[in-house]
């Protein structure tokens, strides 16, 4: 059998992607993710009286401890599966990640299996934002020196 029958044959057998309810369900499940962020940002604000610009950090910080959670139980697994995409973009991907390469490598132990994989996936997510944030930062300190924006 030639390369273009196969194809062919391929094509015929196989069902079509739902390509539209795969982008309905990664655009729900992503938008209930940023809905609970922003619930979670609300209760900062409300509780414990942080500004909407200060209660970001722990905001982030409690949706990366929430999805490390549900990826322990084996939840977030579960969504992922479902909502695809929609489960990996928002910072609780982040988290996930995390967790997943650690309870993965455990069996090889606290240092070498836990330590050394847990930012295998994660660590190019935190060595990119950290050089993104300084030349933002960098361009921002030229441009106020400039005087072409104020602090």
């Amino acid at each position: 059998m030639n390369e273009e029958r196969y194809k062919e044959i391929e094509q015929q057998i196989s069902p079509p992607t739902p390509y539209g309810m795969n982008l309905f369900k990664a655009f729900l499940v992503g938008g209930i993710i940023c809905a609970i962020g922003q619930a979670i940002s609300f209760f900062y604000i409300i509780f414990f009286d942080f500004t909407e610009r200060t209660a970001g950090n722990p905001t982030v910080a409690t949706m990366i401890f929430l999805a490390m959670i549900l990826t322990g139980l084996g939840l977030y697994r579960k969504i992922g599966q479902f909502a695809g995409a929609g489960s990996a973009v928002p910072v609780t991907g982040f988290g996930n990640a995390v967790i997943s390469a650690a309870i993965e490598h455990r069996s090889e132990g606290l240092v070498l299996g836990v330590g050394s994989n847990m930012f295998k996936l994660a660590g190019s997510v935190i060595l990119f934002g950290v050089v993104s944030a300084f030349f933002v930062a960098l361009v921002k300190l030229i441009l106020v020196s400039l005087g072409v924006v104020t602090w």
